[in-house]
């Protein structure tokens, strides 16, 4: 009884505590969301002389707009419709029953995928993985597995029957192979000298393409010197279709295809000069610097020849830079003044620095004509039609 009785006072005493928290608590909601206000009593926040102020009360009344608009917009992002909660927890539940349908997918297609793996069946792994549901054996994992079983004698590479039967498919699938894929699947058939297939892949498949890949390529174009063409072709396709502007106009003029080259540069008029002799340090054809240099149709050239000629000496290209001054004075002397009174972008010292260079390289006639030119430019000058004082030396010391 005595243990009853304690046990019914506890509970008692609890009861009360309950009574009181719960009494405390409706107190507070009431206070809470008592909206109604007596208006005889003064505005909260504003003093009296102030709530019979027509400015001070427009500036209140701007506070409370800006304070309902704040809460109306709160009430958009914070809350939503009960309807639509119910919505989102419906459809959470189909995303969760098609992931775990998609996961036992997943390791049932692995499970089978390795065991070919296991067995040597490489050509049937890779044929498996490429027709996989939703492509989901064509990942980097699946792709280094067959890289890590390497060759086999007398047997094709398996890496590269995964990329064959993955690029081959690649067609049948809305979105095209990722540009990872892609990348190692362009360096294992060049590793294999099987370049018809990368023509194929690059030229026919839907495929992702990188700088990278096209860069790749650009790097067997120059240790194999009979297929160089078709190398930087194939470059040249993959960074037209990665909007690498300068690295085509540089494909097209390693395949010295120059006419083509001067066409693309009028088409995208975004190169600088900058770019133009960064293209011909490493390209340096003299057909292409003569077309730069020299004016098209109508139009002022794209590069000063002067300019061009020093960039040359300054990157030890002094050959390529003679070729071109020895060309330009077969035309005679006048051929070579010509080029040193028009030459708007390069300055009369400038001149002066290449004929230095061509005595110092042995060139002592074509050194006499340019500075022959330039005595001969020291005594002209042009007189303004305002009459105003001219320097005769300025053109010199500009």
């Amino acid at each position: 009884m005595r243990i009853i009785e304690n046990n019914s006072l506890k509970i008692q005493l609890q009861i009360d505590q309950m009574k009181q928290l719960r009494a405390e608590y409706e107190t507070k909601e009431v206070k809470h969301y008592t909206f109604y206000k007596d208006p005889s009593k003064p505005i909260p926040g504003m003093t009296l002389q102030e709530s019979v102020n027509l400015d001070a009360l427009s500036r209140y009344m701007k506070h409370l707009e800006d304070k309902y608009a704040e809460i109306k917009q709160a009430m958009l992002i914070k809350y939503v419709p009960v309807q639509k909660k119910a919505d989102l927890d419906e459809e959470m539940l189909v995303l969760l029953k098609r992931r775990d349908v998609a996961e036992n997918l997943n390791k049932e297609l692995q499970l089978r995928f390795n065991e070919l793996i296991s067995l040597g069946e490489y050509k049937k792994a890779a044929c498996f993985a490429a027709s996989s549901p939703r492509r989901i054996l064509q990942n980097m994992g699946a792709m280094n597995k067959f890289k890590a079983v390497g060759k086999i004698r007398g047997k094709p590479l398996p890496l590269l029957l995964f990329f064959e039967a993955i690029f081959s498919t690649s067609h049948a699938f809305r979105h095209p192979v990722g540009a990872d894929l892609t990348l190692e699947g362009i360096k294992c058939g060049l590793s294999e000298k099987r370049l018809d297939l990368v023509i194929n892949w690059v030229t026919q498949e839907k495929l992702t393409f990188s700088e990278e890949a096209g860069d790749v390529i650009c790097k067997h174009a120059d240790h194999d010197t009979f297929n160089k063409a078709k190398y930087l072709a194939l470059a040249q396709i993959i960074y037209g279709e990665c909007g690498l502007h300068k690295k085509v106009l540089l494909c097209l003029c390693k395949q010295g295809q120059i006419h083509g080259a001067m066409e693309y540069i009028q088409q995208f008029k975004d190169f600088s000069p900058d770019d133009l002799m960064q293209i011909i340090t490493l390209c340096p054809q003299t057909e292409l610097i003569r077309c730069l240099t020299e004016e098209r149709n109508g139009k002022p050239p794209l590069l000063s020849f002067g300019l061009a000629i020093l960039h040359l000496f300054s990157k030890n290209m002094e050959k390529v830079g003679i070729k071109l001054l020895q060309e330009i004075n077969k035309g005679g002397k006048d051929a070579v003044e010509r080029l040193v009174i028009n030459d708007s972008f390069c300055s009369l010292e400038r001149w002066e620095e290449m004929a230095n260079v061509c005595l110092q390289k042995g060139f002592d006639k074509l050194s006499d004509d340019i500075m022959a030119i330039l005595r001969s430019q020291a005594g002209v000058s042009e007189i303004s039609e305002d009459g105003d004082t001219v320097n005769l030396m300025e053109h010199i010391f500009w």
